[in-house]
Formats: structure tokens, sequence, C-alpha cells
């Protein structure tokens, strides 16, 4: 049997992934932006606008959130500049 996953709190942030919203346009002059990094374990931290409750009824069958998860919805720019630092394997 699988052992559930569970975030590594210790974690540390190594390295962004792709670009920082200032770089790609999407920032509208805040600091507070969405933003993708590797941790220090190799797990990934996604900063975006948090969507649970607006998605939750939309969900496809067999995806859920649990009580201790939150969606989160980042712009497509961001995820394709990121790509090539992303391993295919």
């Amino acid at each position: 049997m699988a052992t559930r996953w569970d975030a590594d709190r210790t974690a540390t942030f190594a390295r962004r992934l792709g670009r920082s919203a200032a770089e790609l346009g999407d920032s509208g002059g805040t600091t507070t932006c969405p933003d993708i990094w590797e941790l220090s374990n190799g797990d990934v931290a996604v900063i975006g606008r948090d969507l649970t409750d607006v998605y939750v009824g939309q969900l496809p069958e067999g995806v859920s959130i649990g009580s201790d998860e939150r969606l989160v919805v980042i712009p497509r720019s961001m995820i394709l500049a990121a790509k090539p630092d992303i391993p295919d394997a």
C-alpha cells in the first residue's frame, strides 16, 4: 500500500522555476505576485490566486481538494516560462 504524500515543512526555497511575474509583465506593479519555486527536496511551491471556493463545485470526476489543500491559479505565461526548468522525468 502506498504511503500518503505529505509536504516536508522543513524544505527551503532552492530556485525559481521560470521567470518572475515582474519579468513576465504579470505583476501589476505589486510585490505580491504569482510564482513557482523548486524546494530543497525537489517538491514545488506555487504562489497564486486562491480559487478553491470558485472551482470546488466544478472539479472533474475523481478530483477532490482536501481540507488542508487549496486550488491556486497562476498565469499561463508563468507555467510556459517554467517549462524549460522542469525535467522531463
